[in-house]
């Protein structure tokens, strides 16, 4: 496996993501920063920085697990945003559509990191 969380193809697709969101967030009514604005750059990142933890802990597969499932967490939580930021449109139907996606392959990436942590343990070094 990877030496690092920012190899991983989940991480770097988070990542894009949130920054897109980032952008499109500029945006949003003057009324949002404190509210929708705030939410979704926060859950967007959270799900990159809970990827980031739980990488970090492998070595503990229950620790692992956790954190992959509270990124899914949070990568729905953006998606709800998303229909929010669709619904009082602050963001166009093609960009909405592009990151619903996105969040639909982050999710099933995480569930299937999430059931299976075994392939994720660092290999055993040989000298």
């Amino acid at each position: 496996m990877t030496g690092s969380f920012k190899e991983l193809k989940v991480y770097q697709l988070a990542f894009d993501a949130a920054k897109a969101i980032f952008i499109i967030s500029k945006s949003f009514p003057k009324e949002e920063t404190y509210s929708l604005t705030d939410q979704i750059r926060r859950s967007s990142r959270s799900v990159c920085a809970n990827i980031g933890e739980g990488y970090r802990k492998r070595l503990y597969p229950k620790h692992f697990t956790s954190k992959m499932t509270d990124a899914d967490g949070e990568a729905t939580e953006t998606s709800i945003w998303l229909d929010f930021a669709l619904e009082f449109g602050y963001i166009n139907t093609e960009d909405y559509t592009a990151l619903q996606k996105k969040y639909e392959d982050i999710g099933r990436m995480l569930n299937s990191m999430a059931n299976n942590p075994e392939k994720f343990l660092p290999k055993p070094t040989t000298h």
